[in-house]
């Protein structure tokens, strides 16, 4: 008999006669093991969850496109930036960061930016967040500073004492925490905020000319941030109200896009800029390296299943294509290890190859096997390289560029440690009303924390950073500025 379209089936294509009752031994049982589709619904159901990812565990995502709008095929061969007009199918996942699956959307965090293009060469990752720094410089303290993020092993409960102990005793933090503790701290909506790649990577055309760049991603709904007693209201009567908002804008046609720019700095500057271009808690000046115009990215689609296609996407900070490589940036440099390894612990070893992440380009080598492999698996090909029956090879063409190494391999920290300009200087920007808000949202996170000396040595910070912004958020602390020596 063929099964009619809409029968209910079990996951190996049998039909189901009774999903409401299960088969007993009688009218009161009892239930007998040989019930196999209910014995498949209750393992199923045990083995929804697949972990949440321990950072930006919570998130939204979209499907649209990235249109080429300048020319900048001079400084980078990448295929899908080749020519004006060019259009790339990307899935675009925002995020919140330290709070779980479960959490609100409005809290003050900074917002994961990441960007899936889907290109000819393979797919590309763009694996950035809404802020252009971060709170730390070198991958081997982030796990330090995720611990101080999340819940205190003993009470389960948010540790204040934790974040501003360890932000105190990590200078280079400054940047991140006056953008995390200012009015972008809580962004309107994923539409209304900025994108960044944060770090530096490095551009290469096909003459193997290459240039430092960093990525902007310029909303065109324009920046719109919470009032905090606003977000404290939507957190508790609509904890997914970023999530939401997205979703119907895409539903209503009222479709996001952003502008994409990037800074260039020739090779050789790296050595001489007056900041490490590299350190990914420093900025560069848009005074010296202009922001250029590369394309649009469009989001136009929402997903028909948000575990499949938002909870499923794995995005990874390694994945380029050719035209396109990494920086001595420290922090990157751990993510392109650690990301990729997350998916593979959290969704499995072929992530790759489930339908959201599997590049549009052909994916020719000789990994095998693996839980979860559904596709050929490679069926009868060559499995290694090299070989003598036409397998896989490798191209010349596309080989990394080759880059200088010099000095002692040793653990060393960046040479320029000017933690207090650049936050000086964002401090100074911000007008009257902004400042004053900044420092009550400063004054409010650092109120729980027990250790006056962590509080004092978090002021300072601020202190040398700019004298009125320590001052004032001593006295709003109630602490003498003389002790601040």
């Amino acid at each position: 008999m063929e099964i009619k379209n809409g029968q209910i089936t079990t996951s190996w294509g049998a039909p189901v006669g009774d999903n409401q009752n299960s088969m007993t031994a009688g009218s009161r049982g009892p239930t007998l093991i040989q019930d196999v589709h209910l014995l498949e619904k209750l393992a199923h159901f045990n083995r929804e969850r697949v972990p949440e990812r321990v950072v930006h565990a919570k998130g939204a995502g979209a499907h649209g496109y990235f249109e080429v709008t300048h020319d900048v095929s001079s400084y980078t061969k990448a295929n899908f930036l080749s020519e004006v007009g060019k259009r790339t199918p990307v899935f675009v996942r925002f995020s919140t960061v330290a709070g779980e699956l479960g959490s609100a959307d409005t809290v003050r965090d900074p917002r994961g930016f990441a960007v899936k293009f889907y290109t000819e060469e393979g797919n590309y990752d763009l694996v950035g967040n809404n802020t252009p720094v971060f709170f730390i410089r070198d991958a081997i303290k982030f796990p330090d500073f995720i611990h101080t993020q999340k819940r205190h092993p003993q009470t389960h409960l948010k540790n204040p004492n934790a974040v501003w102990d360890f932000w105190s005793l990590s200078p280079e933090s400054l940047h991140q925490v006056s953008i995390l503790m200012s009015d972008r701290g809580i962004p309107a909506t994923f539409r209304h905020m900025h994108g960044y790649g944060s770090h530096t990577f490095k551009w290469v055309n096909a003459s193997g000319q290459g240039v430092w760049v960093k990525y902007h991603f310029r909303t065109e709904q324009g920046v719109k941030n919470l009032d905090v007693e606003l977000a404290a209201k939507l957190a508790g009567e609509n904890p997914d109200y970023h999530m939401e908002d997205l979703f119907h804008a895409i539903e209503k046609e009222n479709f996001p896009a952003w502008k994409l720019y990037v800074q260039m700095m020739p090779l050789e500057d790296a050595n001489t800029y007056r900041f490490d271009p590299f350190d990914v808690t420093k900025v560069w000046s848009q005074k010296d390296y202009p922001l250029i115009e590369v394309g649009r990215m469009v989001l136009d689609r929402n997903p028909e299943n948000y575990f499949a296609e938002v909870e499923q996407a794995a995005f990874s900070p390694g994945a380029f294509v050719p035209g396109i490589e990494a920086s001595p940036d420290k922090m990157l440099q751990g993510r392109l290890f650690a990301y990729a390894d997350a998916h593979r612990y959290r969704v499995g070893t072929n992530h790759n190859t489930l339908p959201i992440n599997k590049p549009v380009a052909e994916v020719n080598n000789n990994q095998r096997d693996g839980q979860m492999r559904y596709d050929r698996n490679g069926g009868n090909a060559v499995y290694y390289e090299p070989n003598s029956y036409g397998g896989a090879i490798e191209s010349e063409a596309y080989k990394t560029a080759s880059f200088e190494v010099s000095g002692s391999a040793d653990s060393v920290p960046y040479d320029h440690n000017d933690h207090y300009t650049q936050p000086g200087d964002l401090y100074r920007l911000l007008h009257a009303e902004e400042r004053r808000r900044l420092i009550n949202n400063i004054v409010n996170a650092m109120k729980p924390v027990e250790k006056e000396e962590i509080k004092l040595r978090q002021i300072a910070h601020f202190y040398k950073a700019d004298p009125e912004w320590g001052n004032a958020v001593a006295e709003g602390l109630g602490l003498r500025v003389t002790e601040l020596a």
